[in-house]
Protein backbone atom coordinates (compact mmCIF):
# COMPACT_ATOMS: atom_id res chain seq x y z
CA UNK A 1 0.00 0.00 0.00
CA UNK A 2 1.38 3.41 -0.94
CA UNK A 3 1.92 6.19 1.57
CA UNK A 4 -0.92 8.11 0.03
CA UNK A 5 -3.46 5.34 0.32
CA UNK A 6 -2.29 4.59 3.85
CA UNK A 7 -3.07 8.13 4.95
CA UNK A 8 -6.03 9.01 2.80
CA UNK A 9 -8.14 5.88 3.22
CA UNK A 10 -9.25 6.65 6.79
CA UNK A 11 -10.01 10.21 5.77
CA UNK A 12 -12.09 9.03 2.85
CA UNK A 13 -14.17 6.99 5.25
CA UNK A 14 -14.53 10.03 7.48
CA UNK A 15 -15.72 12.11 4.57
CA UNK A 16 -18.19 9.41 3.61
CA UNK A 17 -19.60 9.21 7.11
CA UNK A 18 -19.93 12.99 7.33
CA UNK A 19 -21.50 13.15 3.88
CA UNK A 20 -24.11 10.62 4.97
CA UNK A 21 -24.78 12.53 8.19
CA UNK A 22 -28.23 13.66 9.18
CA UNK A 23 -29.81 15.64 6.34
CA UNK A 24 -33.22 17.10 7.14
CA UNK A 25 -35.00 20.40 7.00
CA UNK A 26 -32.88 21.71 9.90
CA UNK A 27 -29.46 20.46 8.74
CA UNK A 28 -28.01 21.79 5.52
CA UNK A 29 -24.49 21.97 4.14
CA UNK A 30 -22.97 25.38 3.52
CA UNK A 31 -22.45 26.51 -0.05
CA UNK A 32 -19.66 28.86 -1.12
CA UNK A 33 -21.54 32.10 -0.22
CA UNK A 34 -22.32 31.01 3.35
CA UNK A 35 -18.85 29.51 3.86
CA UNK A 36 -17.36 32.83 2.71
CA UNK A 37 -19.72 34.73 5.03
CA UNK A 38 -18.59 32.49 7.90
CA UNK A 39 -14.96 33.46 7.28
CA UNK A 40 -15.70 37.17 6.88
CA UNK A 41 -18.09 37.26 9.82
CA UNK A 42 -15.58 35.63 12.16
CA UNK A 43 -12.67 37.80 11.06
CA UNK A 44 -14.64 41.04 11.31
CA UNK A 45 -15.89 41.32 14.87
CA UNK A 46 -16.01 44.62 16.71
CA UNK A 47 -12.36 45.57 16.60
CA UNK A 48 -12.65 47.30 13.24
CA UNK A 49 -14.63 50.11 14.85
CA UNK A 50 -11.63 51.06 16.99
CA UNK A 51 -8.71 50.11 14.74
CA UNK A 52 -8.20 53.50 13.01
CA UNK A 53 -7.87 55.29 16.36
CA UNK A 54 -5.65 52.53 17.76
CA UNK A 55 -3.02 52.88 15.03
CA UNK A 56 -3.36 56.64 14.43
CA UNK A 57 -0.63 57.53 17.00
CA UNK A 58 1.94 55.84 14.74
CA UNK A 59 0.95 57.84 11.66
CA UNK A 60 -0.10 56.66 8.23
CA UNK A 61 2.91 54.33 8.20
CA UNK A 62 0.56 51.94 10.01
CA UNK A 63 -1.04 51.30 6.60
CA UNK A 64 2.25 49.70 5.56
CA UNK A 65 1.94 47.29 8.48
CA UNK A 66 -1.65 46.61 7.43
CA UNK A 67 -0.49 45.73 3.93
CA UNK A 68 2.21 43.35 5.19
CA UNK A 69 -0.22 41.66 7.56
CA UNK A 70 -2.77 41.28 4.78
CA UNK A 71 -0.23 39.41 2.67
CA UNK A 72 0.56 37.13 5.62
CA UNK A 73 -3.13 36.47 6.26
CA UNK A 74 -3.72 35.63 2.59
CA UNK A 75 -0.75 33.23 2.65
CA UNK A 76 -2.27 31.55 5.71
CA UNK A 77 -5.65 31.40 3.96
CA UNK A 78 -4.09 29.73 0.91
CA UNK A 79 -2.34 27.18 3.13
CA UNK A 80 -5.63 26.31 4.82
CA UNK A 81 -7.19 25.93 1.40
CA UNK A 82 -4.46 23.50 0.30
CA UNK A 83 -4.74 21.53 3.54
CA UNK A 84 -8.51 21.31 3.19
CA UNK A 85 -8.13 19.77 -0.27
CA UNK A 86 -6.03 17.01 1.27
CA UNK A 87 -8.09 16.59 4.47
CA UNK A 88 -11.65 17.92 3.91
CA UNK A 89 -13.02 16.99 7.34
CA UNK A 90 -14.53 18.92 10.23
CA UNK A 91 -11.85 20.04 12.65
CA UNK A 92 -9.46 22.00 10.44
CA UNK A 93 -6.16 22.55 12.30
CA UNK A 94 -6.84 19.57 14.56
CA UNK A 95 -7.17 17.25 11.57
CA UNK A 96 -4.03 18.58 9.88
CA UNK A 97 -1.84 18.47 13.01
CA UNK A 98 -2.98 14.95 13.89
CA UNK A 99 -2.47 13.63 10.36
CA UNK A 100 1.09 14.98 10.29
CA UNK A 101 2.35 14.60 13.84
CA UNK A 102 0.01 12.23 15.68
CA UNK A 103 -2.57 12.37 18.43
CA UNK A 104 -0.73 14.63 20.85
CA UNK A 105 -0.20 17.45 18.34
CA UNK A 106 -3.81 17.09 17.21
CA UNK A 107 -5.04 17.32 20.79
CA UNK A 108 -2.98 20.46 21.45
CA UNK A 109 -4.51 22.09 18.36
CA UNK A 110 -8.04 21.13 19.46
CA UNK A 111 -7.50 22.11 23.10
CA UNK A 112 -5.97 25.51 22.37
CA UNK A 113 -8.58 26.32 19.72
CA UNK A 114 -11.42 25.42 22.08
CA UNK A 115 -10.02 27.69 24.81
CA UNK A 116 -9.73 30.50 22.28
CA UNK A 117 -13.34 30.08 21.19
CA UNK A 118 -15.18 30.16 24.48
CA UNK A 119 -13.06 32.87 26.12
CA UNK A 120 -13.34 35.00 22.98
CA UNK A 121 -17.12 34.53 23.00
CA UNK A 122 -17.27 35.93 26.51
CA UNK A 123 -15.13 38.89 25.46
CA UNK A 124 -17.29 39.55 22.39
CA UNK A 125 -20.44 39.55 24.49
CA UNK A 126 -18.95 42.01 26.99
CA UNK A 127 -17.82 44.30 24.17
CA UNK A 128 -21.23 44.04 22.47
CA UNK A 129 -22.94 45.22 25.66
CA UNK A 130 -20.87 48.39 25.42
CA UNK A 131 -22.39 49.14 22.01
CA UNK A 132 -25.86 48.06 23.16
CA UNK A 133 -25.63 50.64 25.96
CA UNK A 134 -25.60 53.37 23.31
CA UNK A 135 -29.02 52.20 22.13
CA UNK A 136 -30.53 50.90 25.38
CA UNK A 137 -28.92 52.08 28.65
CA UNK A 138 -28.07 48.93 30.58
CA UNK A 139 -24.87 49.83 32.42
CA UNK A 140 -26.81 51.66 35.14
CA UNK A 141 -27.80 48.27 36.55
CA UNK A 142 -25.38 45.38 37.06
CA UNK A 143 -28.22 42.86 36.77
CA UNK A 144 -29.34 44.40 33.46
CA UNK A 145 -25.77 44.39 32.17
CA UNK A 146 -25.29 40.70 33.01
CA UNK A 147 -28.70 39.83 31.51
CA UNK A 148 -27.82 41.67 28.31
CA UNK A 149 -24.43 39.95 28.00
CA UNK A 150 -25.95 36.51 28.58
CA UNK A 151 -28.73 37.19 26.07
CA UNK A 152 -26.17 38.18 23.44
CA UNK A 153 -24.39 34.86 24.04
CA UNK A 154 -27.41 32.58 24.15
CA UNK A 155 -29.24 33.95 21.09
CA UNK A 156 -26.47 32.76 18.71
CA UNK A 157 -26.25 29.51 20.67
CA UNK A 158 -29.98 28.90 20.14
CA UNK A 159 -29.55 29.61 16.43
CA UNK A 160 -26.81 26.98 16.38
CA UNK A 161 -28.91 24.44 18.26
CA UNK A 162 -31.70 24.95 15.73
CA UNK A 163 -29.48 23.45 13.03
CA UNK A 164 -26.85 24.33 10.43
CA UNK A 165 -29.58 25.66 8.14
CA UNK A 166 -30.29 28.47 10.59
CA UNK A 167 -26.63 29.02 11.44
CA UNK A 168 -25.91 29.66 7.77
CA UNK A 169 -28.93 31.94 7.35
CA UNK A 170 -28.04 34.04 10.39
CA UNK A 171 -24.40 34.25 9.32
CA UNK A 172 -25.26 35.36 5.78
CA UNK A 173 -27.74 38.00 6.94
CA UNK A 174 -25.40 39.32 9.66
CA UNK A 175 -22.47 39.54 7.25
CA UNK A 176 -24.52 41.46 4.68
CA UNK A 177 -25.95 43.79 7.32
CA UNK A 178 -22.50 44.72 8.60
CA UNK A 179 -20.66 44.53 5.28
CA UNK A 180 -22.90 46.97 3.40
CA UNK A 181 -22.75 49.89 5.88
CA UNK A 182 -19.05 49.37 6.55
CA UNK A 183 -18.36 49.37 2.83
CA UNK A 184 -20.57 52.45 2.48
CA UNK A 185 -18.47 54.30 5.05
CA UNK A 186 -15.23 52.99 3.55
CA UNK A 187 -16.07 53.95 -0.04
CA UNK A 188 -18.14 57.04 0.81
CA UNK A 189 -15.30 58.37 2.90
CA UNK A 190 -13.08 58.49 -0.18
CA UNK A 191 -15.36 61.21 -1.64
CA UNK A 192 -14.85 63.34 1.48
CA UNK A 193 -11.15 62.51 1.70
CA UNK A 194 -8.90 65.42 2.68
CA UNK A 195 -5.16 64.79 2.72
CA UNK A 196 -4.76 67.54 5.32
CA UNK A 197 -6.38 65.20 7.85
CA UNK A 198 -3.76 62.48 7.44
CA UNK A 199 -1.19 63.94 9.76
CA UNK A 200 2.46 62.82 9.64
CA UNK A 201 3.54 59.70 7.78
CA UNK A 202 5.47 58.63 10.87
CA UNK A 203 4.53 59.97 14.28
CA UNK A 204 6.86 59.58 17.23
CA UNK A 205 10.61 59.12 17.49
CA UNK A 206 10.90 55.31 17.36
CA UNK A 207 12.01 55.06 13.74
CA UNK A 208 10.15 53.61 10.76
CA UNK A 209 10.78 49.97 11.67
CA UNK A 210 9.68 50.55 15.24
CA UNK A 211 6.48 52.28 14.10
CA UNK A 212 5.61 49.46 11.71
CA UNK A 213 6.27 46.82 14.37
CA UNK A 214 4.31 48.68 17.05
CA UNK A 215 1.27 49.22 14.84
CA UNK A 216 1.52 45.65 13.58
CA UNK A 217 1.32 44.38 17.17
CA UNK A 218 -2.08 46.07 17.44
CA UNK A 219 -3.29 44.92 14.03
CA UNK A 220 -1.96 41.36 14.17
CA UNK A 221 -5.09 39.84 15.62
CA UNK A 222 -7.45 41.49 13.17
CA UNK A 223 -7.25 38.44 10.91
CA UNK A 224 -7.94 35.72 13.49
CA UNK A 225 -10.69 33.59 12.01
CA UNK A 226 -9.21 32.82 8.57
CA UNK A 227 -9.48 29.12 9.46
CA UNK A 228 -13.27 29.25 9.93
CA UNK A 229 -14.25 27.41 6.73
CA UNK A 230 -11.54 24.78 7.28
CA UNK A 231 -12.77 24.05 10.82
CA UNK A 232 -16.31 23.51 9.47
CA UNK A 233 -15.22 21.66 6.31
CA UNK A 234 -17.50 18.72 7.12
CA UNK A 235 -20.51 21.04 6.82
CA UNK A 236 -19.37 22.62 3.53
CA UNK A 237 -20.57 21.27 0.19
CA UNK A 238 -17.68 20.01 -1.95
CA UNK A 239 -15.10 21.00 0.72
CA UNK A 240 -12.06 20.16 -1.41
CA UNK A 241 -13.12 22.93 -3.76
CA UNK A 242 -15.13 25.38 -1.66
CA UNK A 243 -13.15 25.58 1.61
CA UNK A 244 -10.10 27.04 -0.10
CA UNK A 245 -12.16 29.45 -2.16
CA UNK A 246 -14.24 30.59 0.82
CA UNK A 247 -11.13 31.08 2.95
CA UNK A 248 -9.38 33.25 0.36
CA UNK A 249 -12.50 35.20 -0.65
CA UNK A 250 -13.49 35.81 2.97
CA UNK A 251 -10.00 36.98 3.89
CA UNK A 252 -9.80 39.28 0.86
CA UNK A 253 -13.24 40.72 1.66
CA UNK A 254 -12.27 41.40 5.26
CA UNK A 255 -8.96 42.91 4.15
CA UNK A 256 -10.74 45.25 1.73
CA UNK A 257 -13.07 46.46 4.48
CA UNK A 258 -10.20 46.93 6.92
CA UNK A 259 -7.94 48.83 4.54
CA UNK A 260 -10.60 50.99 2.87
CA UNK A 261 -12.25 51.76 6.20
CA UNK A 262 -8.99 52.78 7.85
CA UNK A 263 -7.97 54.97 4.90
CA UNK A 264 -11.41 56.60 4.81
CA UNK A 265 -11.31 57.43 8.53
CA UNK A 266 -7.75 58.73 8.25
CA UNK A 267 -8.85 61.08 5.47
CA UNK A 268 -12.07 62.37 7.05
CA UNK A 269 -11.12 62.84 10.71
CA UNK A 270 -8.31 65.22 11.63
CA UNK A 271 -5.28 63.34 12.96
CA UNK A 272 -5.07 65.15 16.30
CA UNK A 273 -8.74 64.36 16.93
CA UNK A 274 -8.49 60.80 15.70
CA UNK A 275 -5.69 59.96 18.14
CA UNK A 276 -8.04 60.62 21.08
CA UNK A 277 -11.21 59.29 19.46
CA UNK A 278 -13.19 56.52 21.17
CA UNK A 279 -15.49 56.06 18.16
CA UNK A 280 -13.54 56.82 14.96
CA UNK A 281 -16.19 55.52 12.56
CA UNK A 282 -18.84 57.63 14.28
CA UNK A 283 -16.60 60.68 13.96
CA UNK A 284 -16.07 59.87 10.28
CA UNK A 285 -19.83 59.59 9.62
CA UNK A 286 -20.47 62.85 11.44
CA UNK A 287 -17.70 64.56 9.44
CA UNK A 288 -19.13 63.29 6.15
CA UNK A 289 -22.83 63.95 6.69
CA UNK A 290 -22.99 66.31 9.65
CA UNK A 291 -25.07 65.97 12.80
CA UNK A 292 -24.40 63.60 15.66
CA UNK A 293 -26.31 60.52 14.55
CA UNK A 294 -23.12 58.67 13.63
CA UNK A 295 -22.74 57.20 17.11
CA UNK A 296 -26.12 55.48 16.96
CA UNK A 297 -25.53 54.20 13.43
CA UNK A 298 -22.11 52.79 14.26
CA UNK A 299 -23.43 51.21 17.46
CA UNK A 300 -26.04 49.35 15.40
CA UNK A 301 -23.39 48.19 12.92
CA UNK A 302 -21.06 47.07 15.68
CA UNK A 303 -23.84 45.16 17.45
CA UNK A 304 -24.80 43.32 14.26
CA UNK A 305 -21.12 42.64 13.54
CA UNK A 306 -20.52 41.13 16.96
CA UNK A 307 -23.69 39.04 16.89
CA UNK A 308 -22.58 37.63 13.55
CA UNK A 309 -19.15 36.86 14.97
CA UNK A 310 -20.71 35.20 18.03
CA UNK A 311 -22.91 33.09 15.76
CA UNK A 312 -19.94 31.86 13.74
CA UNK A 313 -17.56 31.37 16.66
CA UNK A 314 -20.20 29.43 18.59
CA UNK A 315 -20.32 26.90 15.75
CA UNK A 316 -16.51 26.73 15.51
CA UNK A 317 -16.19 26.29 19.28
CA UNK A 318 -18.08 23.00 18.97
CA UNK A 319 -16.58 21.68 15.73
CA UNK A 320 -13.01 21.06 16.89
CA UNK A 321 -14.00 19.19 20.11
CA UNK A 322 -16.45 17.20 17.97
CA UNK A 323 -13.68 16.05 15.62
CA UNK A 324 -11.36 15.23 18.54
CA UNK A 325 -14.12 13.35 20.39
CA UNK A 326 -14.71 11.12 17.35
CA UNK A 327 -11.07 10.09 17.60
CA UNK A 328 -11.25 9.48 21.35
CA UNK A 329 -9.21 12.56 22.31
CA UNK A 330 -12.10 14.53 23.84
CA UNK A 331 -14.94 13.14 25.97
CA UNK A 332 -17.28 11.08 23.83
CA UNK A 333 -20.27 13.28 24.66
CA UNK A 334 -18.78 16.03 22.44
CA UNK A 335 -19.26 13.77 19.42
CA UNK A 336 -23.06 13.96 19.68
CA UNK A 337 -24.54 15.75 16.69
CA UNK A 338 -28.12 16.86 16.08
CA UNK A 339 -29.43 18.78 13.09
CA UNK A 340 -25.90 18.95 11.76
CA UNK A 341 -24.57 20.73 14.87
CA UNK A 342 -22.43 19.28 17.74
CA UNK A 343 -25.02 20.23 20.35
CA UNK A 344 -23.08 19.28 23.48
CA UNK A 345 -20.09 21.32 22.35
CA UNK A 346 -22.32 24.35 21.75
CA UNK A 347 -24.00 24.02 25.17
CA UNK A 348 -20.77 23.45 27.12
CA UNK A 349 -19.06 26.34 25.34
CA UNK A 350 -21.85 28.84 25.95
CA UNK A 351 -22.11 27.78 29.61
CA UNK A 352 -18.36 28.29 30.15
CA UNK A 353 -18.48 31.65 28.38
CA UNK A 354 -21.52 32.67 30.45
CA UNK A 355 -19.82 31.73 33.72
CA UNK A 356 -16.74 33.73 32.77
CA UNK A 357 -18.91 36.71 31.87
CA UNK A 358 -20.83 36.60 35.16
CA UNK A 359 -17.55 36.23 37.05
CA UNK A 360 -16.17 39.29 35.30
CA UNK A 361 -19.15 41.46 36.18
CA UNK A 362 -19.80 40.25 39.73
CA UNK A 363 -16.24 40.03 41.04
CA UNK A 364 -15.15 43.10 39.14
CA UNK A 365 -11.75 41.66 38.28
CA UNK A 366 -11.41 43.39 34.93
CA UNK A 367 -7.67 42.82 34.97
CA UNK A 368 -8.14 39.05 35.17
CA UNK A 369 -10.64 39.10 32.32
CA UNK A 370 -8.34 41.19 30.12
CA UNK A 371 -5.47 38.80 30.83
CA UNK A 372 -7.61 35.83 29.79
CA UNK A 373 -8.58 37.58 26.57
CA UNK A 374 -4.95 38.37 25.85
CA UNK A 375 -4.04 34.73 26.47
CA UNK A 376 -6.47 33.67 23.74
CA UNK A 377 -4.46 35.65 21.22
CA UNK A 378 -1.63 33.24 21.94
CA UNK A 379 -3.73 30.08 22.10
CA UNK A 380 -5.27 30.98 18.72
CA UNK A 381 -1.85 30.90 17.08
CA UNK A 382 -0.98 27.38 18.29
CA UNK A 383 -3.29 25.73 15.72
CA UNK A 384 -1.92 28.08 13.05
CA UNK A 385 1.67 27.08 13.76
CA UNK A 386 0.81 23.38 13.85
CA UNK A 387 -1.18 23.63 10.60
CA UNK A 388 1.53 25.44 8.67
CA UNK A 389 4.14 23.05 10.06
CA UNK A 390 1.92 20.16 8.91
CA UNK A 391 1.79 21.63 5.41
CA UNK A 392 5.59 21.95 5.35
CA UNK A 393 5.84 18.35 6.55
CA UNK A 394 3.50 17.10 3.82
CA UNK A 395 5.48 18.98 1.17
CA UNK A 396 8.90 17.77 2.34
CA UNK A 397 8.03 14.17 3.18
CA UNK A 398 9.05 12.92 -0.26
CA UNK A 399 5.65 11.96 -1.65
CA UNK A 400 6.12 13.17 -5.22
CA UNK A 401 2.73 11.80 -6.27
CA UNK A 402 1.03 14.58 -4.31
CA UNK A 403 2.66 17.64 -5.84
CA UNK A 404 4.67 18.44 -8.93
CA UNK A 405 7.90 20.38 -8.62
CA UNK A 406 6.42 23.72 -9.63
CA UNK A 407 3.59 23.40 -7.12
CA UNK A 408 6.03 22.23 -4.46
CA UNK A 409 8.01 25.47 -4.74
CA UNK A 410 4.88 27.62 -4.74
CA UNK A 411 3.24 25.84 -1.82
CA UNK A 412 6.52 25.77 0.08
CA UNK A 413 6.90 29.55 -0.19
CA UNK A 414 3.30 30.06 0.93
CA UNK A 415 3.71 27.68 3.87
CA UNK A 416 6.94 29.40 4.96
CA UNK A 417 5.24 32.82 4.75
CA UNK A 418 2.23 31.56 6.71
CA UNK A 419 4.50 30.04 9.36
CA UNK A 420 6.35 33.35 9.68
CA UNK A 421 3.03 35.18 9.98
CA UNK A 422 1.96 32.79 12.75
CA UNK A 423 5.24 33.32 14.60
CA UNK A 424 4.68 37.07 14.30
CA UNK A 425 1.28 36.56 15.94
CA UNK A 426 2.96 34.77 18.84
CA UNK A 427 5.53 37.55 19.22
CA UNK A 428 2.78 40.16 19.15
CA UNK A 429 0.97 38.45 22.01
CA UNK A 430 3.57 39.67 24.47
CA UNK A 431 5.61 37.85 27.11
CA UNK A 432 2.84 37.70 29.71
CA UNK A 433 0.30 36.22 27.27
CA UNK A 434 2.74 33.59 26.02
CA UNK A 435 3.67 32.65 29.60
CA UNK A 436 0.06 32.30 30.73
CA UNK A 437 -0.94 30.63 27.46
CA UNK A 438 1.68 27.94 27.94
CA UNK A 439 0.17 27.22 31.36
CA UNK A 440 -3.21 26.72 29.67
CA UNK A 441 -1.58 24.28 27.23
CA UNK A 442 0.14 22.38 30.05
CA UNK A 443 -3.23 22.01 31.81
CA UNK A 444 -4.42 20.33 28.63
CA UNK A 445 -1.59 17.79 28.85
CA UNK A 446 -3.27 16.27 31.91
CA UNK A 447 -6.55 16.02 30.01
CA UNK A 448 -4.72 14.35 27.12
CA UNK A 449 -3.13 11.82 29.47
CA UNK A 450 -6.56 10.89 30.83
CA UNK A 451 -8.26 10.64 27.42
CA UNK A 452 -5.33 8.80 25.81
CA UNK A 453 -5.23 6.25 28.65
CA UNK A 454 -8.97 5.63 28.26
CA UNK A 455 -8.53 5.19 24.53
CA UNK A 456 -5.74 2.64 24.86
CA UNK A 457 -7.64 0.77 27.59
CA UNK A 458 -10.72 0.61 25.38
CA UNK A 459 -8.71 -0.62 22.38
CA UNK A 460 -7.03 -3.25 24.55
CA UNK A 461 -10.40 -4.39 25.85
CA UNK A 462 -11.80 -4.61 22.35
CA UNK A 463 -8.73 -6.56 21.23
CA UNK A 464 -9.19 -9.02 24.07
CA UNK A 465 -12.85 -9.54 23.24
CA UNK A 466 -12.21 -10.42 19.58
CA UNK A 467 -9.03 -12.44 20.22
CA UNK A 468 -6.53 -9.88 18.82
CA UNK A 469 -5.03 -8.70 22.10
CA UNK A 470 -1.45 -9.54 21.11
CA UNK A 471 -1.71 -7.59 17.86
CA UNK A 472 -3.22 -4.59 19.58
CA UNK A 473 -0.59 -4.59 22.29
CA UNK A 474 2.20 -4.95 19.76
CA UNK A 475 0.84 -2.12 17.63
CA UNK A 476 0.54 0.21 20.58
CA UNK A 477 3.88 -0.48 22.20
CA UNK A 478 6.07 1.21 19.62
CA UNK A 479 4.10 4.41 19.21
CA UNK A 480 2.66 7.25 21.21
CA UNK A 481 -0.42 6.55 23.33
CA UNK A 482 -2.64 7.54 20.40
CA UNK A 483 -3.12 3.89 19.46
CA UNK A 484 -4.25 2.61 16.10
CA UNK A 485 -4.39 5.98 14.37
CA UNK A 486 -0.74 6.52 15.20
CA UNK A 487 0.19 3.33 13.38
CA UNK A 488 -1.30 4.82 10.22
CA UNK A 489 0.76 7.97 10.62
CA UNK A 490 3.96 6.10 11.49
CA UNK A 491 3.95 4.59 8.02
CA UNK A 492 4.17 8.07 6.59
CA UNK A 493 6.86 9.34 8.91
CA UNK A 494 9.13 6.39 8.15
Amino acid sequence: MSDRSAVDSPHRSTVTSETSAEQNKHARRFGLPIATALVMGNIIGGGIFLLPASVAPYGTISLVAFGILTLGAIALALVFGRLARRHPQTGGPYVYARAAFGDFAGFLAAWSYWITAWVSNAALAVAAVGYLDVLIPVHESKAATIAAALTLQWLPALANLAGTRYVGAVQLVATVLKFVPLLLVAVGGLFFFDSANLGPFQAGDGGALGAVSASAAILLFSYLGVESAAVSAGEVRDPRRNVGRATVLGTLGAAAIYLLGTVAVFGTVAHDRLVDSSAPFSDAVNAMFGGSWGGTAIACMALVSMLGALNGWTLLSAQTPYAAARDGLFPKVFAHKRRGVPTVGVIVTVILASLLTVYNYTVGTEGVFEILVLVTTFTATVPYLLSTAAQIYFLLSGRSERVDRGRLVRDGVLAAAAFGFSMWLVAGSGYAAVYQGVLFLFAGVLVYAWMSARKVRRETSEGASDGTLDGAATGTAGVAPGGASERVNSGVRA
